[in-house]
Protein backbone atom coordinates (compact mmCIF):
# COMPACT_ATOMS: atom_id res chain seq x y z
CA UNK A 1 0.00 0.00 0.00
CA UNK A 2 1.33 3.63 -1.37
CA UNK A 3 1.94 5.50 1.76
CA UNK A 4 0.08 8.94 2.26
CA UNK A 5 1.81 11.85 0.59
CA UNK A 6 1.03 14.75 3.46
CA UNK A 7 0.03 18.30 2.28
CA UNK A 8 1.22 21.04 4.26
CA UNK A 9 -1.08 22.07 7.20
CA UNK A 10 -0.97 25.01 9.62
CA UNK A 11 0.72 22.34 12.30
CA UNK A 12 3.98 22.44 10.55
CA UNK A 13 6.68 24.19 11.74
CA UNK A 14 8.06 24.77 8.01
CA UNK A 15 5.97 25.64 4.53
CA UNK A 16 8.37 26.51 1.58
CA UNK A 17 5.36 27.66 -0.17
CA UNK A 18 4.39 30.32 2.85
CA UNK A 19 5.71 34.15 2.89
CA UNK A 20 7.57 35.36 5.57
CA UNK A 21 5.98 37.67 7.63
CA UNK A 22 7.55 41.14 6.59
CA UNK A 23 7.41 40.00 3.12
CA UNK A 24 3.55 39.21 2.79
CA UNK A 25 3.67 42.98 4.64
CA UNK A 26 5.83 44.71 1.85
CA UNK A 27 3.49 43.24 -1.11
CA UNK A 28 0.49 44.15 0.61
CA UNK A 29 1.82 47.87 1.19
CA UNK A 30 3.23 48.24 -1.96
CA UNK A 31 -0.30 47.31 -3.65
CA UNK A 32 -2.24 49.64 -1.58
CA UNK A 33 -2.28 53.76 -1.67
CA UNK A 34 -4.52 56.43 -0.34
CA UNK A 35 -8.58 56.79 -0.85
CA UNK A 36 -8.88 59.88 -3.12
CA UNK A 37 -11.98 62.13 -1.96
CA UNK A 38 -12.61 64.59 1.00
CA UNK A 39 -14.71 66.03 3.11
CA UNK A 40 -14.74 69.84 5.46
CA UNK A 41 -16.24 69.49 9.08
CA UNK A 42 -16.32 71.05 11.85
CA UNK A 43 -13.50 71.09 14.67
CA UNK A 44 -15.40 68.59 16.97
CA UNK A 45 -16.47 66.20 14.20
CA UNK A 46 -13.08 65.70 13.36
CA UNK A 47 -11.62 63.76 16.19
CA UNK A 48 -9.76 60.43 15.06
CA UNK A 49 -10.15 61.36 11.26
CA UNK A 50 -7.27 62.17 8.55
CA UNK A 51 -6.22 64.99 7.15
CA UNK A 52 -6.41 65.83 4.09
CA UNK A 53 -4.13 68.91 4.27
CA UNK A 54 -1.23 70.58 6.33
CA UNK A 55 -2.40 73.15 8.38
CA UNK A 56 -1.25 76.61 8.27
CA UNK A 57 -1.48 78.78 11.61
CA UNK A 58 -3.23 81.85 10.88
CA UNK A 59 -1.89 83.73 13.48
CA UNK A 60 1.28 84.00 15.35
CA UNK A 61 1.18 81.80 19.11
CA UNK A 62 1.91 83.14 21.63
CA UNK A 63 0.12 86.20 19.69
CA UNK A 64 1.49 88.52 21.98
CA UNK A 65 4.78 88.86 23.86
CA UNK A 66 3.67 88.22 27.72
CA UNK A 67 4.33 87.02 30.99
CA UNK A 68 4.92 83.44 32.02
CA UNK A 69 4.83 83.37 35.71
CA UNK A 70 2.84 86.01 38.43
CA UNK A 71 4.83 88.40 38.95
CA UNK A 72 6.01 91.93 38.40
CA UNK A 73 7.85 93.36 35.00
CA UNK A 74 10.84 95.52 35.15
CA UNK A 75 13.67 96.41 33.70
CA UNK A 76 17.16 94.65 33.96
CA UNK A 77 19.14 97.88 34.15
CA UNK A 78 17.04 98.47 37.25
CA UNK A 79 18.72 95.48 39.04
CA UNK A 80 20.92 95.76 41.77
CA UNK A 81 24.40 94.06 41.35
CA UNK A 82 24.38 93.02 45.46
CA UNK A 83 21.63 93.91 47.92
CA UNK A 84 17.56 94.68 47.27
CA UNK A 85 16.39 97.78 45.28
CA UNK A 86 12.89 99.29 46.02
CA UNK A 87 11.02 99.99 42.33
CA UNK A 88 7.74 101.91 42.53
CA UNK A 89 4.60 100.00 41.56
CA UNK A 90 2.39 102.09 38.90
CA UNK A 91 0.05 99.78 38.08
CA UNK A 92 -1.18 96.07 36.76
CA UNK A 93 -0.96 93.93 34.05
CA UNK A 94 -4.19 91.76 33.74
CA UNK A 95 -4.50 88.82 31.36
CA UNK A 96 -7.04 89.26 28.48
CA UNK A 97 -6.52 93.99 29.08
CA UNK A 98 -2.78 95.57 28.42
CA UNK A 99 -1.82 98.09 30.89
CA UNK A 100 -1.67 101.19 29.11
CA UNK A 101 1.81 102.82 30.15
CA UNK A 102 5.26 102.25 29.96
CA UNK A 103 8.06 100.90 32.55
CA UNK A 104 10.42 103.59 33.21
CA UNK A 105 13.55 103.99 35.28
CA UNK A 106 12.84 102.99 39.41
CA UNK A 107 9.27 101.22 38.38
CA UNK A 108 7.56 98.25 38.00
CA UNK A 109 3.85 96.99 37.12
CA UNK A 110 2.24 94.13 38.71
CA UNK A 111 1.74 91.08 35.77
CA UNK A 112 -0.33 88.09 35.94
CA UNK A 113 0.78 85.29 34.01
CA UNK A 114 -0.32 85.34 30.10
CA UNK A 115 -0.85 89.07 30.54
CA UNK A 116 1.12 91.57 28.05
CA UNK A 117 4.36 92.40 28.90
CA UNK A 118 4.25 96.47 29.26
CA UNK A 119 6.21 98.60 26.55
CA UNK A 120 10.23 99.48 28.61
CA UNK A 121 9.93 96.42 30.60
CA UNK A 122 12.39 93.87 29.84
CA UNK A 123 12.41 91.23 32.50
CA UNK A 124 9.67 89.55 35.07
CA UNK A 125 10.57 88.79 38.49
CA UNK A 126 8.04 86.01 39.91
CA UNK A 127 6.24 87.09 42.94
CA UNK A 128 7.94 84.61 45.10
CA UNK A 129 10.79 86.65 44.71
CA UNK A 130 9.79 90.24 45.50
CA UNK A 131 8.48 91.48 48.50
CA UNK A 132 5.52 94.00 48.21
CA UNK A 133 4.93 96.99 50.56
CA UNK A 134 1.92 99.05 49.29
CA UNK A 135 3.30 100.88 46.35
CA UNK A 136 6.71 99.92 46.18
CA UNK A 137 8.36 96.33 45.84
CA UNK A 138 11.50 95.18 46.51
CA UNK A 139 13.45 92.75 44.26
CA UNK A 140 17.37 91.71 44.45
CA UNK A 141 20.14 90.97 41.89
CA UNK A 142 19.66 88.48 39.49
CA UNK A 143 16.98 89.48 36.89
CA UNK A 144 17.81 88.67 33.11
CA UNK A 145 16.94 90.13 29.83
CA UNK A 146 13.66 87.91 28.90
CA UNK A 147 13.29 85.92 31.95
CA UNK A 148 10.26 84.86 32.19
CA UNK A 149 8.78 85.77 29.24
CA UNK A 150 7.53 84.51 26.53
CA UNK A 151 7.74 86.04 22.91
CA UNK A 152 5.52 86.55 20.58
CA UNK A 153 5.45 83.72 17.94
CA UNK A 154 7.89 81.71 19.60
CA UNK A 155 6.03 78.54 19.65
CA UNK A 156 4.64 79.15 16.33
CA UNK A 157 5.07 82.10 13.35
CA UNK A 158 1.84 83.15 11.09
CA UNK A 159 2.39 80.77 8.06
CA UNK A 160 3.76 78.17 9.59
CA UNK A 161 2.46 74.60 9.58
CA UNK A 162 0.67 73.23 12.57
CA UNK A 163 -0.14 69.53 11.62
CA UNK A 164 1.18 67.41 8.43
CA UNK A 165 -1.00 65.98 6.08
CA UNK A 166 -1.74 62.36 7.18
CA UNK A 167 -2.06 63.37 10.58
CA UNK A 168 -4.69 60.99 12.80
CA UNK A 169 -6.51 63.81 14.88
CA UNK A 170 -5.89 63.48 18.25
CA UNK A 171 -8.19 65.32 21.39
CA UNK A 172 -4.49 67.52 21.40
CA UNK A 173 -4.97 68.41 18.11
CA UNK A 174 -8.27 69.77 18.43
CA UNK A 175 -7.16 71.80 21.32
CA UNK A 176 -4.35 73.21 19.67
CA UNK A 177 -6.26 74.09 16.45
CA UNK A 178 -9.30 76.09 18.73
CA UNK A 179 -6.50 77.83 20.13
CA UNK A 180 -5.37 79.42 16.82
CA UNK A 181 -9.24 80.37 16.30
CA UNK A 182 -9.82 77.21 13.07
CA UNK A 183 -13.39 76.25 12.97
CA UNK A 184 -13.11 73.68 9.96
CA UNK A 185 -10.97 71.26 8.78
CA UNK A 186 -10.03 68.94 5.33
CA UNK A 187 -9.93 65.45 6.08
CA UNK A 188 -9.54 62.31 3.77
CA UNK A 189 -13.39 60.40 3.07
CA UNK A 190 -14.02 57.63 5.06
CA UNK A 191 -12.65 53.82 4.42
CA UNK A 192 -15.74 51.92 3.39
CA UNK A 193 -15.10 48.26 4.38
CA UNK A 194 -17.14 45.29 3.92
CA UNK A 195 -16.96 42.25 5.98
CA UNK A 196 -18.50 39.13 6.56
CA UNK A 197 -18.12 35.28 8.30
CA UNK A 198 -18.45 32.05 6.33
CA UNK A 199 -19.17 28.62 7.48
CA UNK A 200 -22.05 26.45 7.80
CA UNK A 201 -21.86 25.97 11.46
CA UNK A 202 -22.03 29.63 12.58
CA UNK A 203 -25.40 30.66 13.75
CA UNK A 204 -26.07 34.44 14.95
CA UNK A 205 -26.38 35.71 18.53
CA UNK A 206 -29.82 35.06 19.70
CA UNK A 207 -30.44 32.06 17.62
CA UNK A 208 -30.88 28.54 19.01
CA UNK A 209 -27.54 26.51 18.87
CA UNK A 210 -27.95 22.89 17.70
CA UNK A 211 -25.59 19.85 17.72
CA UNK A 212 -22.05 21.11 15.91
CA UNK A 213 -23.01 24.80 15.75
CA UNK A 214 -21.51 27.61 17.37
CA UNK A 215 -22.16 31.57 18.07
CA UNK A 216 -19.92 33.68 15.31
CA UNK A 217 -17.57 35.62 17.29
CA UNK A 218 -15.30 36.50 14.23
CA UNK A 219 -18.16 39.20 13.05
CA UNK A 220 -17.71 41.00 16.76
CA UNK A 221 -13.97 41.09 16.53
CA UNK A 222 -13.82 42.43 13.32
CA UNK A 223 -16.89 44.76 13.84
CA UNK A 224 -14.76 46.55 16.96
CA UNK A 225 -11.45 46.42 15.35
CA UNK A 226 -12.65 48.56 12.17
CA UNK A 227 -14.91 50.66 14.41
CA UNK A 228 -12.34 51.68 16.40
CA UNK A 229 -10.07 52.30 13.43
CA UNK A 230 -12.62 54.80 12.00
CA UNK A 231 -13.87 53.34 8.75
CA UNK A 232 -16.89 53.10 7.65
CA UNK A 233 -18.77 49.70 7.84
CA UNK A 234 -20.69 47.14 5.75
CA UNK A 235 -21.89 44.19 8.14
CA UNK A 236 -23.04 41.56 5.58
CA UNK A 237 -23.55 38.86 8.32
CA UNK A 238 -22.90 34.94 8.09
CA UNK A 239 -22.44 33.39 4.23
CA UNK A 240 -22.71 29.45 4.27
CA UNK A 241 -20.39 27.21 2.48
CA UNK A 242 -21.73 27.47 -0.95
CA UNK A 243 -19.94 28.50 -4.20
CA UNK A 244 -22.05 30.65 -5.47
CA UNK A 245 -23.47 32.10 -2.25
CA UNK A 246 -19.90 33.34 -1.60
CA UNK A 247 -19.27 34.47 -5.11
CA UNK A 248 -22.45 36.62 -4.83
CA UNK A 249 -21.39 38.20 -1.68
CA UNK A 250 -18.34 39.39 -2.62
CA UNK A 251 -19.45 40.39 -6.02
CA UNK A 252 -22.20 42.52 -3.60
CA UNK A 253 -19.13 43.82 -1.36
CA UNK A 254 -17.16 44.52 -3.99
CA UNK A 255 -19.42 47.15 -5.66
CA UNK A 256 -19.80 49.32 -2.57
CA UNK A 257 -16.40 48.83 -0.80
CA UNK A 258 -12.86 50.17 -0.76
CA UNK A 259 -12.09 46.83 1.09
CA UNK A 260 -13.52 43.11 1.15
CA UNK A 261 -12.25 40.99 4.69
CA UNK A 262 -13.95 37.44 5.33
CA UNK A 263 -13.37 35.44 7.75
CA UNK A 264 -13.02 31.50 7.29
CA UNK A 265 -12.93 28.88 3.74
CA UNK A 266 -9.55 29.90 2.70
CA UNK A 267 -7.79 26.86 4.45
CA UNK A 268 -7.31 23.57 1.98
CA UNK A 269 -10.82 22.42 2.72
CA UNK A 270 -13.15 20.77 0.47
CA UNK A 271 -15.74 23.88 1.78
CA UNK A 272 -13.32 26.28 1.36
CA UNK A 273 -13.95 28.53 -1.62
CA UNK A 274 -12.92 31.96 -0.95
CA UNK A 275 -9.05 31.65 -2.41
CA UNK A 276 -10.91 30.04 -5.64
CA UNK A 277 -13.60 32.76 -5.94
CA UNK A 278 -11.33 35.51 -5.72
CA UNK A 279 -8.72 33.88 -8.42
CA UNK A 280 -11.51 33.70 -10.54
CA UNK A 281 -13.41 37.14 -10.23
CA UNK A 282 -10.31 38.88 -9.83
CA UNK A 283 -6.49 38.22 -8.43
CA UNK A 284 -4.89 36.50 -5.76
CA UNK A 285 -1.30 38.19 -4.76
CA UNK A 286 -0.48 34.89 -2.40
CA UNK A 287 -2.83 32.84 0.17
CA UNK A 288 -0.13 31.64 2.75
CA UNK A 289 2.17 33.08 5.51
CA UNK A 290 4.76 31.23 7.44
CA UNK A 291 3.50 32.32 10.75
CA UNK A 292 1.70 31.58 13.70
CA UNK A 293 -1.23 31.76 14.48
CA UNK A 294 -2.72 32.60 11.07
CA UNK A 295 -0.91 30.95 8.25
CA UNK A 296 -3.93 30.95 5.53
CA UNK A 297 -4.18 34.02 4.30
CA UNK A 298 -5.53 35.14 1.01
CA UNK A 299 -4.29 38.66 -0.39
CA UNK A 300 -5.65 40.41 -3.80
CA UNK A 301 -8.13 42.10 -5.41
CA UNK A 302 -11.54 42.14 -7.29
CA UNK A 303 -12.01 44.96 -9.40
CA UNK A 304 -11.27 48.13 -7.57
CA UNK A 305 -11.42 46.56 -3.99
CA UNK A 306 -8.90 45.08 -1.96
CA UNK A 307 -9.15 42.20 -0.13
CA UNK A 308 -8.35 40.10 2.35
CA UNK A 309 -9.80 36.41 3.26
CA UNK A 310 -8.38 35.52 6.98
CA UNK A 311 -8.47 32.54 8.79
CA UNK A 312 -11.83 30.60 10.51
CA UNK A 313 -9.86 31.02 13.63
CA UNK A 314 -11.03 33.80 16.42
CA UNK A 315 -7.16 34.34 17.82
CA UNK A 316 -5.72 34.31 13.81
CA UNK A 317 -8.04 37.08 13.07
CA UNK A 318 -7.38 39.14 15.33
CA UNK A 319 -3.62 38.62 14.95
CA UNK A 320 -3.69 38.76 10.66
CA UNK A 321 -5.69 42.09 11.01
CA UNK A 322 -3.49 43.53 13.29
CA UNK A 323 -0.38 42.73 11.53
CA UNK A 324 -1.28 42.95 8.07
CA UNK A 325 -5.14 44.22 7.20
CA UNK A 326 -4.91 47.55 9.22
CA UNK A 327 -1.60 48.72 8.16
CA UNK A 328 -2.93 48.62 4.89
CA UNK A 329 -6.18 50.34 5.60
CA UNK A 330 -4.09 52.95 7.55
CA UNK A 331 -2.37 53.77 4.33
CA UNK A 332 -5.61 53.55 1.87
CA UNK A 333 -7.03 56.16 4.78
CA UNK A 334 -4.08 58.47 4.18
CA UNK A 335 -2.42 58.24 7.75
CA UNK A 336 1.46 59.03 7.17
CA UNK A 337 2.21 56.79 10.24
CA UNK A 338 1.20 52.99 10.17
CA UNK A 339 3.97 51.63 12.04
CA UNK A 340 2.76 50.09 15.66
CA UNK A 341 5.39 50.29 18.05
CA UNK A 342 7.78 47.33 19.46
CA UNK A 343 10.50 46.84 21.89
CA UNK A 344 12.17 44.45 23.80
CA UNK A 345 11.65 43.39 27.34
CA UNK A 346 13.03 40.04 29.25
CA UNK A 347 10.53 37.33 29.14
CA UNK A 348 9.61 35.39 32.82
CA UNK A 349 8.18 32.04 31.10
CA UNK A 350 9.51 29.43 28.86
CA UNK A 351 7.63 30.27 25.04
CA UNK A 352 7.80 27.06 22.98
CA UNK A 353 8.74 27.50 19.27
CA UNK A 354 9.69 26.11 16.29
CA UNK A 355 11.55 27.45 13.55
CA UNK A 356 10.85 28.28 10.12
CA UNK A 357 7.63 31.01 11.34
CA UNK A 358 7.42 34.08 13.03
CA UNK A 359 4.80 33.51 15.75
CA UNK A 360 2.81 36.33 17.66
CA UNK A 361 2.26 34.49 20.95
CA UNK A 362 -0.01 36.22 23.54
CA UNK A 363 1.86 38.26 26.26
CA UNK A 364 1.11 40.35 29.69
CA UNK A 365 3.34 43.19 29.60
CA UNK A 366 3.71 43.77 33.79
CA UNK A 367 6.03 46.83 35.45
CA UNK A 368 8.16 44.96 38.13
CA UNK A 369 9.07 46.86 41.46
CA UNK A 370 11.86 48.31 40.45
CA UNK A 371 10.19 50.27 37.63
CA UNK A 372 11.41 47.97 34.70
CA UNK A 373 9.30 45.85 32.64
CA UNK A 374 8.89 42.23 31.69
CA UNK A 375 6.53 40.01 29.97
CA UNK A 376 5.09 36.54 30.50
CA UNK A 377 3.06 33.99 28.36
CA UNK A 378 -0.95 34.03 29.01
CA UNK A 379 -0.32 30.25 28.68
CA UNK A 380 -2.25 27.98 26.11
CA UNK A 381 -1.34 29.77 22.57
CA UNK A 382 -4.13 27.82 20.31
CA UNK A 383 -5.71 29.76 17.54
CA UNK A 384 -9.30 28.97 19.42
CA UNK A 385 -8.58 30.34 22.62
CA UNK A 386 -10.15 33.34 22.35
CA UNK A 387 -9.87 33.96 25.91
CA UNK A 388 -6.23 34.42 26.42
CA UNK A 389 -6.66 37.50 23.83
CA UNK A 390 -9.11 38.96 25.84
CA UNK A 391 -6.19 38.14 29.05
CA UNK A 392 -3.36 39.66 26.89
CA UNK A 393 -2.39 43.44 26.51
CA UNK A 394 0.73 43.07 24.15
CA UNK A 395 1.96 40.26 21.63
CA UNK A 396 5.10 38.50 22.18
CA UNK A 397 6.83 38.71 18.42
CA UNK A 398 9.72 35.57 18.10
CA UNK A 399 11.50 35.83 14.54
CA UNK A 400 11.06 33.21 12.24
CA UNK A 401 14.67 31.70 12.09
CA UNK A 402 14.12 31.49 16.29
CA UNK A 403 13.62 28.56 18.61
CA UNK A 404 12.28 27.97 21.76
CA UNK A 405 12.66 31.12 24.16
CA UNK A 406 13.95 30.51 27.96
CA UNK A 407 12.92 32.38 30.77
CA UNK A 408 15.30 35.64 31.10
CA UNK A 409 15.53 36.20 27.02
CA UNK A 410 14.71 39.46 25.91
CA UNK A 411 11.86 39.33 23.41
CA UNK A 412 10.04 42.00 21.06
CA UNK A 413 7.04 43.18 22.28
CA UNK A 414 4.13 44.51 20.53
CA UNK A 415 1.52 46.52 23.28
CA UNK A 416 -1.96 46.39 22.19
CA UNK A 417 -2.23 50.07 23.09
CA UNK A 418 0.00 51.26 20.10
CA UNK A 419 -2.12 48.59 17.79
CA UNK A 420 -6.05 49.21 19.17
Amino acid sequence: MNAITPQPSCADPFDKEALPVQEALHRILDAVEAVSGYEKLALRSALGRILAQAVVSPMAVPAHTNAAVDGYAVRVADAPLTGTVELRVIGTAWAGSSFSGRVEAGEAVRIMTGAVVPPGADSIVMQEHAERDGDWVRIGPGPKSRQNIRLAGEDLAAGMAVLEEGRRLSPADLGLLASLGITELRVRRRLRVAFFSTGDELRSLGEILAEGEIYDSNRYTLYGMLQQLGVELLDMGVVRDRREDLAMAIEEAARHADVIITSGGVSVGEADFIKEILAELGQVNFWKIAMKPGRPLAFGRIGKSLFFGLPGNPVSVMVTYYEFVQPALRRMMGEAVIDSPRFKVPCATRLRKKPGRTEFQRGILETQADGSLMVRGTGDQGSGILRTMSRANCLIVLPHDGGTIEPGTWVDVQPFHGLM
